[in-house]
């Protein structure tokens, strides 16, 4: 019987620390679908088109990992790929509070569907996706944070958006 997991996220951008459980959980199912979450609540630097991109770049070698993406329920999205297990990460005793909550109203919409934890390699346990874009704003360097496409991705991001921003300035000076 094939194994198939869904580790849902907004990944915006991957980090490093996306990466650990994503490498890890492919060598414990059979099958591991990375699925991007429109979040409305949070400001995007990238969209999920981009994101699923950036995903199928880092996770090109492994070949049980494919990416997807959904808006809405992750239960329904669960049920349409037939998926029975959710792969959640976690960071710190702070991320358990909201995801043993979110694991709960899950189970509470489809009991025959688990939710499994993995703990971060330690190294990367204070890093997240709004920390590495601070830090990418801010000139900071985020090499050691994200894979390389993605660093790559953000820095271009970050500088055409500062011409942009350049762009519109010398437009209301002119």
């Amino acid at each position: 019987m094939l194994i198939k997991a869904v580790y849902p996220g907004s990944f915006d951008p991957v980090t490093n620390g996306h990466l650990d459980i994503i490498e890890r959980a492919s060598r414990a199912f059979d099958l591991i679908v990375v699925a991007v979450v429109r979040n409305p609540a949070k400001d995007a630097m990238f969209s999920i088109e981009e994101r699923m991109q950036l995903l199928r770049q880092v996770t090109a070698h492994l070949p049980n990992v494919s990416v997807g993406h959904f808006e809405g329920l992750l239960m329904d999205y669960m049920h349409l790929l037939s998926a029975k297990i959710v792969i959640k990460g976690l960071r710190a005793i702070s991320d358990f509070e909201s995801e043993f909550q979110m694991a709960l109203m899950n189970r509470t919409l489809d009991s025959s569907i688990e939710t499994m934890f993995m703990m971060t390699n330690s190294r990367y346990s204070y890093l997240s996706s709004s920390l590495v874009k601070e830090v990418a704003r801010l000139g900071g360097s985020i090499d050691e944070l994200v894979p390389v496409d993605v660093a790559e991705a953000v820095e271009a991001r970050l500088l055409r958006a500062k011409g942009e921003t350049l762009f519109l300035a010398a437009d209301h000076q002119g």
